[in-house]
């Protein structure tokens, strides 16, 4: 297929006819498993030395282009499905066995100065002939790379051949010859530039892919081309400003004339002969701005440059969409420590973020539409930024695209996670020329807020003991401290950088510090209870999370285990945190009573993990203005796992999302431990605001109601606190009036016979606030302690278009009561989830779905259930 832009240039895509085919070698041995230094994560070294299987052996497979060599032996139904039980381990060989992709194609038609070979992802280290001759070799995943082969082509049957060479090889040479560096994983990802978890990690299956990932295809084209084009927006005083930075490529010596435009705005000017670079500035009165979601519309403007001779034959054109919009960093002093606050438009956002992890393995499979829905769940759950983590990806246009167009914040780490990375060549220079390109690449997307230059390395060489085994050998720090800042204050000036996540502003403090910049807290999941969340009053944390098992269905799609246990071959297989059992245990057994079987395990592990960041981000929340931002880890799975999503590897949304759709919400009451502290027999701590508020003990006068704003309009209703029974029956009852700004807190101490009860064990707070507000919740003892009675209710199932209503009368105290309608058909969801309902009062879930459910089966164990039967 060829594409003609502008009357000039024409793309010819490469992308049909190809076949892969693998090439015997030798084989290398695996490492054996390690620990992660952060939380204690590992993954099990492949299985090496494996042979090439007979039935692939020499055989030419059909490829598809873009795509890996995994999906294609999956395809041809060769291999197995990795992401199944444990086959995973068998596939090891694959990464470690050299590929060849071959195809023949036609010389395009027309008598063009230049035809390039363009490919823009080559997965990983690749060498390229063209009818037999050397057209160029690649070693890095994150960027794109273009061979002029005009010279080479015939008019029929050009054969073109992609060799890629073991990424394992690739790396463990360079380790080898450089000397090794601590990473967090028993891998040598850090010694090539690709996608670090590919090489496994604590969520994420080691599958080292190879391929031609991204398009390939040829670009024809005379006289010159837009080589690049970087515009650089501002906005000011009511004036959008866009300084549009272009480079030519040339392939004659004559005077060009470059012409930008947009929102009405035009300018144009000569690029002499002999020149390459120009620089157009547009001034835009009184532009629509682009803002975040909750701030106003994501609004764009097409930008449009073009390229012509000087008697105006058309060469080249380039189209995109901006948005005007500011954003800066507050990092100011204060009487806390130093200040993180993303401020877009001279606005302060609270972040109520999720980390993105790449939503498969397998890059290919990941389409717009999935993007898309993937989003949508993202905004369902309120959240306002995605973090784009350090060991996946710098995302694809359709994700940026998307990320513009819904208003959704963008942070996006460079790709640097975990390890001490080796600084010298060829790694430098890879280094740059990818940074240099992404930065250009994204430059355009008013969502990306924030650079960022590495996950935890830097935390890594501080607490991670790493400096011995280093002796002195480089670790990253020239990329993090010189070379990125370097290049993003050149090339895009107009976002902040900030040198790592966690980072504290200055080298002298300690990266992790809460008091000052971005702060990662993991101590809760691999030491502590939850409840320790309360203990930090962070500026922002950046990552934060915990464990739970996907849905029912996701992991009967993905199990064979029969029976399914928390420790049965598949389940230990697809929980790749080391002691990730053992500390989901440790969760349950702080709070929640003995599970009785697999389906209460699933149950209770799936209502811990919800209340663990409920907790921890109404507490964040509940002190807005010292702390302004989290981000939750993480949003989503690559495969089928036990991990800390909200939303599993098959797509399908956890308790944890429902949570986070109410902790993340604009207007959010809560109940928090304040002045007094917590005291009594028990580990202590409540549920605040969350819908599956935890228990504990509270006393001393040591409680009050929050509300936060994070709304455009002032929230302005009567709030009532009461203190009930477990049968109901009130005990004690205040009221309050809100009057809570944007943007603002307004904290209210309870009084005494509402913080104290009568009998810890018995009783509960309910806070609302209007008609439409969620309950906030505040338990006095942990669910485990308390002596609930067996869940009894009269509940209903009424089919209705698209679904099933399923209505539900508690006759006794229902605590987190969820309906799982992916137990009866896989492809059903629900509306809500974590409802606690008094005696007497009633709740609706709605079930999308196209079968005809069991009304019984819907209405009873193991899909309708609570945690007190």
């Amino acid at each position: 297929m060829s594409e003609a832009h502008g009357g000039g240039p024409t793309r010819h895509a490469l992308h049909d006819g190809w076949t892969l085919r693998a090439l015997p070698g030798p084989q290398v041995t695996a490492e054996a498993p390690g620990t992660d230094q952060t939380g204690g994560a590992t993954v099990p070294a492949g299985i090496a030395g494996r042979a090439i299987p007979v039935e692939i052996d020499g055989r030419a497979i059909p490829a598809t282009v873009p795509g890996c060599v995994h999906t294609d032996l999956l395809a041809a139904g060769l291999i197995p499905d990795p992401y199944l039980d444990d086959n995973e381990t068998a596939l090891a060989w694959i990464g470690r066995t050299d590929w060849v992709y071959e195809t023949t194609f036609d010389r395009p038609s027309g008598d063009a100065d230049r035809i390039d070979l363009v490919c823009a992802g080559l997965d990983t280290v690749a060498a390229l002939t063209l009818n037999g001759v050397p057209v160029g070799r690649t070693e890095n995943m994150h960027r794109s790379h273009r061979f002029d082969v005009r010279a080479l082509l015939r008019d029929r049957d050009n054969q073109l051949v992609v060799r890629f060479d073991s990424a394992y090889r690739y790396a463990e040479a360079h380790r080898d010859r450089l000397g090794d560096r601590p990473n967090a994983y028993p891998e040598p990802f850090h010694f090539i530039r690709k996608t670090a978890c590919n090489f496994g990690w604590d969520w994420g299956p080691t599958l080292v892919t190879a391929g031609i990932w991204q398009e390939i295809g040829l670009h024809s084209w005379s006289t010159a081309r837009l080589a690049e084009v970087r515009p650089l927006v501002t906005v000011a005083d009511g004036v959008g400003t866009v300084a549009v930075h272009v480079e030519v490529e040339r392939a004659t010596d004559v005077p060009l004339v470059v012409r930008a435009t947009v929102a009405g705005a035009a300018v144009e000017t000569v690029v002499p002969a002999g020149e390459r670079t120009a620089v157009l500035d547009l001034t835009v009165r009184d532009p629509r701005l682009w803002w975040p979601r909750g701030y106003g519309d994501p609004h764009r403007y097409p930008l449009t440059v073009t390229l012509t001779t000087l008697d105006g034959t058309a060469l080249d054109d380039w189209t995109r969409r901006i948005g005007f919009r500011s954003v800066r960093l507050d990092t100011t002093p204060d009487a806390h420590g130093s200040a993180f606050t993303l401020v877009v438009n001279g606005k302060p956002v609270f972040v109520r973020g999720v980390n993105w992890i790449p939503d498969d393995v397998f890059p290919n499979r990941v389409t717009r539409d999935r993007l898309a829905h993937r989003f949508d769940q993202a905004i369902g759950a309120n959240v306002n930024l995605l973090r784009v983590w350090g060991g996946g990806r710098y995302e694809s246009t359709d994700f940026y695209d998307l990320a513009d167009s819904l208003g959704l914040l963008v942070q996006q780490d460079f790709l640097f996670a975990c390890a001490a990375y080796p600084e010298e060549e060829p790694f430098r220079s890879e280094v740059e020329a990818e940074a240099r390109e992404q930065v250009t690449r994204l430059a355009v997307h008013p969502s990306l807020v924030l650079w960022t230059g590495n996950n935890e390395n830097i935390w890594g060489w501080h607490d991670w003991d790493w400096q011995e085994p280093l002796a002195g050998r480089t670790w990253g720090r020239g990329y993090y401290l010189d070379l990125l800042p370097t290049i993003v204050a050149e090339l895009d000036p107009t976002r902040p950088y900030w040198p790592g996540s966690p980072w504290s502003g200055r080298e002298e403090i300690h990266p992790n510090d809460p008091a000052h910049g971005t702060t990662h807290i993991w101590d809760v999941w691999n030491t502590d209870d939850y409840l320790k969340y309360r203990e930090y009053v962070p500026r922002f944390v950046a990552e934060f999370g915990y464990q739970a098992p996907p849905a029912y269905a996701t992991l009967r799609r993905a199990l064979s285990d029969d029976p399914l246990a928390p420790d049965s071959p598949g389940m230990a297989h697809h929980q790749k945190a080391i002691d990730g059992d053992l500390k989901l245990r440790r969760g349950l057994d702080a709070h929640l009573p003995a599970p009785a079987d697999f389906d209460e395990w699933h149950h209770l592990t799936q209502v811990n993990q919800a209340r663990a960041i409920a907790c921890g981000v109404e507490h964040f929340r509940s002190h807005r203005g010292v702390c302004m931002g989290t981000i939750v880890w993480q949003l989503n799975d690559c495969w089928p796992v036990t991990s800390w999503s909200a939303v599993d590897g098959d797509g399908r949304r956890k308790p944890l999302w429902y949570a986070l759709r109410h902790a993340y919400a604009d207007r959010l009451l809560t109940v928090q431990p304040r002045a007094g502290g917590l005291t009594g027999d028990g580990d202590g701590g409540g549920g605040g605001g969350d819908p599956a508020g935890d228990g504990g003990q509270a006393g001393g006068g040591g409680l009050a109601l929050v509300a936060v704003n994070d709304g455009g309009q002032p929230w302005r209703a009567t709030a009532t606190v009461t203190r009930h029974t477990l049968a109901g029956e009130p005990r004690a009852k205040t009221s309050y009036d809100l009057d809570v700004p944007p943007g603002a807190t307004v904290t209210l101490p309870l009084p005494t016979e509402l913080a104290r009860p009568e009998e810890a064990c018995g009783e509960l707070l309910v806070a609302e606030a209007g008609e439409s507000a969620e309950r906030a919740l505040w338990f006095f003892a942990e669910d485990k302690d308390i002596p609930w009675p067996a869940a009894t209710y009269d509940a209903t199932a009424e089919p209705v278009e698209g679904g099933v209503r399923v209505h539900v009368t508690a006759r006794t105290v229902l605590r987190d009561l969820t309906l799982y309608p992916d137990r009866l058909d896989p492809s059903a969801d629900v509306d809500r989830a974590l409802v606690t309902l008094l005696p007497g009062e009633s709740t609706t879930f709605t079930v999308h779905t196209r079968l005809s459910l069991d009304p019984a089966a819907l209405t009873s164990r193991p899909v309708l259930r609570a945690v007190n039967g």
